[in-house]
């Protein structure tokens, strides 16, 4: 059986089919019908399959560490909001919400806190990537609400990407512009980002700006427009407001290119050749992400982009359009439905007249009247003891919050953290008092929002295990449990989204931007069925709207767009002797937020398998660390530890590392401990982009790999990360100290002496592995260097239910080994040897390796490393 679905990672909203049967899904694949993906899909999105096992998932509910009923754990969870409310007052309880919740979880959540206990302090993890776009596009628009859609890319003839690496963090979205390229020659492409990343393999022009000096830049393209010539002044006589103010506070900031190459670091021949092309082109989408919005002045930095747009009258039409690209599955739906802490419900912000509206409408009792705490002080107030039930739903603050500390104290010092969760081990999980099995992807059932405004639906292929409910339902139990049955006695989320979007057009009359109450009368049925459509959705707009604002209306009280006087910053986060290298932090291809998902499935892992630093060729010698060494990051909050990766594409004095590792995956590989708590003043949004670090190496005696069969208590003194295998589960390990005896560290770490072991030297490699009947335990592959074989051969043998005598032996010759390569292509294995060896053989083209190893032909997200290795390849044979 084949059912259509709506992928949980990013924002593009893809499209799946999947194939069913007998309660597991044995595939998924692009859905060919759904307008973001046609078709395609990423290799996160291919391996769904592989994360739905029941296996590591929470089951039971738990309060304090203890199994009980779900009566028992709702009851308690009812009892202590009340009596925080009745002693503290509402103020005293709040929610920390997630862009993977559905909008209809979102919905409820909203309605309770807000609207029935009245308590303002519902944020969601979208605040750490979405709000300064919120922020911006209310300033400029009077409302949040994305101008174009993804044709827009395939008719445009400019295309920025701005603080973007959308071939890794939204490759569909990435291969259709690489698809818009190959049929128009003359589209243009550029790429402004610090770092040379792979979407710089579609660029005409890469502009490497220094970090946070985004601002400045379009600034400086401001005023160009306006001295050449290049402003539509009859759009802004009938259509904007405040050009003139704007332009005279971007012409004091950056009055001209050469300020402007001094404040960007960049060449003033580039700046000079990208202004000329954007002037020049009517048809331009920016599409601008999360190295925008990450910042002290994210906001500040959204409004000088749109301003230039405004000021060029290039919105609401086709091909021209400033772009966010949202980073989760349902930010968009969360920021529908007010998840945001300065947000009501259907885009209302808290003036009174909204807050009476919404209270009018849902007959609510104990309406809260202004906006609660954004995340970062949320956060503060847990841990100043103001909030005194905080509950946390579908994320990992633990991992994904600046300042790690900060978070650890709020949450140990909070009297009652109730976990709505569906993993049975993250980090902020283990701090609950009370945990409560949520359902997941594949089990949920409601709507998600995309990018583009695209609304389509999340359907449930799998019961939920154990017992997991969904959020809604424990949502509506705890209402019901509080005094608040009748407003919240929903039998389906189909009678859920129906007041949704009959709030959207609640006393509405096209004065709000968000409205789809075309949508409201909808059927169990026809919601069941409903296709992906774009909102707005009325009565008049029946099957949505693509693009906004082609009318020249806005919704600001004057009916114009506004530009906003922009001053460009330096980060928070300063530079000094003690902490000289800026950090940049952020996604990766093959992996998604804090891994409770991706990380259960090994394909995922063969990328990029360990927590990494990317270096500087100059700063890698400036402080004597060669490729793979581990290395440490650290200033007054923390340290991180991780592989270097030498690479050309870090600017000097730059350092990058990924988001995602925890304390479930890694030993020190949690970024955001090197953040401080700072934000932009508007939005709210933390600065993550612009950290400041030191960096040392860390001094190691030996390396391993180590494979085993049964869960490890991973308790080092030294350095490790996690690797799940197919049959295995793997390690990496690295310490200073080279032991007195394996024999006994096996017996410390592993539980039980080696049954077989092989030493070469005392110092040198050694191979070892413990039976039991036959079967193996674990294997342990130790080195002085950091070079080892491919661990898949190696990871088979667990699948053998009886080894012979002879396999045994063979697992301890290294001459049996084949050797390791980094993977390339995620969806077909691919290695980096494998490749080479094809180029070698005369495949000179990524056509002829798609032909020969199918590497680059699903979601093309590898295709910039495939032409680097050609390249790599014929500049060998040259010399």
């Amino acid at each position: 059986m084949k059912q259509q679905t709506t992928c949980p990672y990013c924002g593009v909203g893809c499209g799946i089919t999947a194939e069913l049967s007998a309660n597991r899904i044995l595939s998924v694949s692009g859905d060919p019908q759904h307008p973001a993906n046609r078709g395609r899909l990423c290799v996160k999105g291919s391996t769904l399959h592989e994360t739905t096992a029941p296996e590591a998932r929470l089951l039971l509910p738990s309060i304090e560490g203890r199994a009980v009923s779900w009566d028992t754990a709702l009851d308690k969870v009812a009892r202590q909001i009340r009596q925080a409310v009745d002693q503290h007052g509402a103020g005293s309880v709040a929610m920390y919400l997630s862009g993977q919740l559905l909008t209809e979880d979102y919905y409820v959540a909203n309605k309770l806190m807000k609207g029935f206990l009245g308590s303002a302090h519902v944020d969601t993890n979208s605040r750490l990537c979405m709000a300064s776009t919120v922020a911006g596009h209310k300033r400029a628009f009077g409302a949040d609400a994305v101008p174009g859609c993804y044709e827009d890319l395939e008719i445009a003839d400019l295309i920025l990407l701005v603080g973007s690496n959308a071939a890794w963090n939204h490759p569909i979205l990435y291969q259709r512009i690489q698809a818009a390229k190959q049929a128009n020659p003359s589209l243009r492409v550029v790429v402004i980002d610090p770092r040379a990343t792979a979407s710089c393999d579609l660029a005409d022009l890469h502009l490497q700006l220094q970090p946070g000096s985004d601002a400045a830049l379009f600034n400086a393209l401001l005023v160009y427009l306006a001295d050449q010539g290049h402003v539509d002044h009859a759009f802004l006589l009938q259509h904007a407001e405040g050009f003139e103010q704007t332009l005279a506070t971007a012409r004091a900031d950056t009055p001209d290119i050469s300020i402007a190459a001094t404040k960007t670091g960049l060449d003033n021949h580039d700046l000079t050749r990208f202004f000329r092309w954007f002037a020049a082109t009517e048809r331009t989408v920016s599409l601008f992400s999360q190295g925008v919005n990450q910042s002290s002045s994210g906001t500040d930095k959204v409004n000088s982009l749109i301003n230039c747009h405004l000021a060029t009258g290039r919105i609401g039409k086709p091909g021209s359009s400033p772009f966010s690209l949202t980073g989760q599955p349902n930010a968009m739906g969360g920021r529908e439905v007010g998840g945001l802490a300065n947000q009501l419900a259907a885009h209302m912000d808290f003036s009174p007249e909204n807050v009476d509206r919404v209270q009018r409408f849902w007959n609510a009792p104990n309406m809260a009247s202004e906006p609660g705490h954004k995340a970062l002080e949320l956060f503060n107030a847990v841990e100043r003891g103001e909030i005194k039930v905080l509950w946390i739903m579908a994320t990992n603050p633990l991992v994904s919050l600046p300042d790690t500390q900060l978070i650890r104290r709020a949450l140990k010092r909070c009297e009652l953290v109730i976990v709505s969760e569906s993993m049975a081990d993250t980090d902020t999980l283990q701090l609950a008092d009370i945990c409560l099995p949520a359902s997941s992807w594949g089990e949920k059932y409601g709507t998600v929002t995309n990018s583009e405004r695209c609304i389509s639906r999340q359907r449930s292929l799998l019961p939920p295990p154990g017992e997991a409910r969904h959020d809604w339902q424990i949502i509506c139990e705890v209402a019901k449990r509080l005094g608040f049955a009748e407003a919240f006695n929903y039998p389906h989320p189909a009678a859920i989204f129906a007041e949704h979007a009959a709030l959207s057009g609640f006393e509405n009359a096209g004065k709000r931007c968000f409205d789809i109450s075309g949508l409201s009368r909808l059927s169990q049925t026809e919601y069941d069925q409903l296709q992906p459509i774009q909102w707005p959705v009325t009565t008049d707009a029946p099957y949505g709207t693509q693009r906004l604002f082609s009318n020249g209306k806005f919704f600001t009280p004057s009916a114009k767009a506004r530009l906003i006087p922009v001053s460009s910053q330096q980060p928070m986060q300063q530079l000094t002797d003690e902490a000289p290298l800026r950090l940049n932090t952020g996604r990766i291809r093959d992996q998604w937020h804090t891994m409770t998902r991706t990380g259960r499935t090994p394909t995922l892992f063969r990328h990029r398998a360990e927590p990494f630093i990317d270096l500087h060729p100059l700063d890698a010698a400036t402080h004597a660390l060669q490729d793979q060494d581990l290395a440490r990051l650290e200033n007054a909050q923390g340290q991180f530890i991780g592989r270097v990766r030498i690479t050309p594409g870090q600017r000097p004095g730059e350092v990058f590392v990924p988001m995602h590792w925890t304390q479930s995956f890694s030993s020190e590989g949690r970024c955001n401990v090197l953040i401080e708590s700072v934000a932009d003043p508007i939005s709210g949004q933390p600065e993550s982009k612009q950290g400041a670090v030191r960096l040392s190496g860390v001094a190691t005696a030996w390396h391993a790999r180590l494979l085993t069969a049964r869960h490890l208590s991973v308790n080092l003194r030294g350095y490790w990360a996690r690797m799940p295998q197919q049959h295995a589960m793997g390690y990496a390990l690295a310490d200073s100290d080279w032991p007195e005896s394996w024999s006994d560290w096996c017996l410390q770490h592993l539980g039980q002496r080696p049954d077989l072991s092989l030493q070469t030297q005392p110092n040198g490699q050694l191979r070892a592995c413990a039976l039991e009947n036959g079967k193996l335990l674990w294997l342990l592959l130790v080195s002085p260097d950091k070079h080892f074989p491919d661990l898949k051969p190696l990871d088979r043998q667990f699948a053998r239910s009886n080894l012979t005598a002879l396999q045994q032996l063979n697992l301890l010759k290294s001459d049996q080994d084949s050797a390791s390569g980094e993977l390339i292509c995620s969806c077909f294995q691919v290695d980096d040897p494998t490749i080479r060896a094809a180029i070698q053989s005369g495949c000179h083209s990524v056509e002829a390796l798609g032909k020969a190893l199918s590497c680059g032909t699903n979601c093309g997200s590898c295709i910039p490393e495939l032409k680097a290795l050609l390249a790599q390849e014929a500049e060998d044979v040259t010399h």
